[in-house]
């Protein structure tokens, strides 16, 4: 079932899942790949090797035979982590490498490159992973998809939906954004709580507060789910990413794009059902809080640059005010939408979490205020000129390691 029915097309082509046929859509990637060799990106922590959801996702991923490698950015303490997770992909029939991204070895090389004018040591998580995963995956690859390490009910029509219009060449799009329906239909929830919450009512907020609809805004509400984790992109386009070193590492790829590719060369696609571990809502340190605080702020940078506009504590506080009304108004709605649907939902907490992201447009927008340069790590292209052959010295040091 397609997770959205409706046909609707705005100002981002949106490929619907209306009724794919998943044996001709794998030929055609098969077919295509010949020419434009792809990969597959699986950024994960080492807690995430005892989950169900990575016994799934390697067996879907065997079923992807066009696949050329699987490059998996690991974060690990420590070697026996490390040699953990190896083990647990020995069962994986594509071509894969695992990148020990904090391990001694790549931090080692990372640190030449400092000594060089070239600090990404200062930088951590996914962010940092997935820019070194990137780095590797672009030598050989014309295009690669990503996706998180957390995915159930994970098959091989998710890596295959997001590469087929990157690779097929009556199609030709550069960059390909996934969308889903975040319900668990066995246990009659809506989640996504991060997009349906914060972000898509910030929006509005913006619109409102601005008196106008930017650009970059506009951009941003053209697609289904602008924070999803999973998309694709062609090698090149990779090359020129700067990306954020936190959660806002979503929305930084969506601001890399609308400067550097045309509308017409972008796209979304239907991944239908769609659900991944659901965070805890935490606090300004850890959990969806702290991510609305790191989305916040990779926002604000990416106005002020694309849009101009300004930045005040008194505009926060009217952002804030903004924000809650039209969260409420979305809480109303959910409430409805999922009464139709015979669904559970938790207005009271909703309400709750909607007060407790709030506060973070104060404390982030003021935190980003101290310290608005952010924390992008500087694009391949910076770093390979830089040092020509740092890729494939990285490459070197991951394939020594997987040994």
């Amino acid at each position: 079932m397609a997770s959205n029915l409706d046909i609707r097309q705005d100002e981002v082509t949106t490929l619907h899942d209306l009724c794919v046929d998943k044996k001709t859509l794998m030929k055609k990637v098969e077919s295509a790949v010949t020419d434009r060799p792809t990969a597959v990106i699986l950024p994960m922590l080492y807690r995430e090797v005892q989950n169900d959801a990575l016994k799934d996702i390697k067996k879907g991923l065997n079923k992807c035979n066009y696949l050329n490698e699987v490059i998996i950015p690991l974060a690990a303490k420590n070697k026996k982590e490390f040699e953990h997770v190896k083990r647990f992909f020995k069962e994986l029939k594509i071509p894969h490498l695992i990148m020990w991204c904090d391990g001694p070895n790549v931090e080692k090389l990372l640190l030449d490159l400092k000594r060089e004018g070239l600090n990404f040591l200062k930088y951590g998580g996914k962010g940092r992973d997935v820019w070194l995963a990137m780095g590797i995956a672009s030598i050989k690859n014309y295009a690669f998809a990503l996706h998180d390490a957390d995915v159930l009910g994970y098959n091989e029509m998710i890596p295959t939906k997001l590469l087929y219009p990157i690779v097929e060449p009556e199609l030709d799009f550069k960059f390909n954004k996934g969308y889903y329906a975040r319900v668990n239909l066995e246990k009659k929830l809506i989640y996504g709580r991060v997009f349906r919450l914060f972000l898509n009512p910030l929006l509005r907020a913006f619109v409102d507060n601005i008196g106008h609809e930017t650009d970059f805004v506009r951009f941003l509400r053209s697609f289904r789910y602008p924070i999803s984790g999973e998309f694709a992109l062609t090698s090149d386009l990779a090359r020129d990413l700067d990306l954020p070193g936190d959660w806002g590492i979503e929305i930084g790829v969506m601001a890399e794009m609308y400067r550097n590719v045309t509308s017409k060369s972008i796209c979304q696609t239907d991944l239908g059902f769609y659900d991944h571990k659901h965070q805890k809502i935490g606090n300004d340190a850890s959990g969806l809080t702290k991510m609305t605080a790191d989305i916040l702020k990779t926002l604000l940078r990416i106005l002020i640059e694309e849009d101009n506009i300004q930045i005040s504590k008194e505009s926060l506080v009217t952002l804030r005010v903004l924000y809650v009304r039209h969260a409420r108004d979305i809480i109303r709605k959910y409430h409805a939408d999922a009464h139709f649907n015979n669904l559970r939902y938790e207005r009271h907490l909703e309400e709750t979490i909607v007060e407790k992201f709030s506060r973070q447009i104060m404390n982030s927008g003021v935190s980003y205020m101290r310290k608005p340069v952010g924390t992008r790590i500087p694009d391949w292209l910076r770093t390979m000129s830089a040092r020509r052959r740092i890729r494939e010295q990285l490459l070197d040091v991951v394939v020594a390691d997987n040994k």
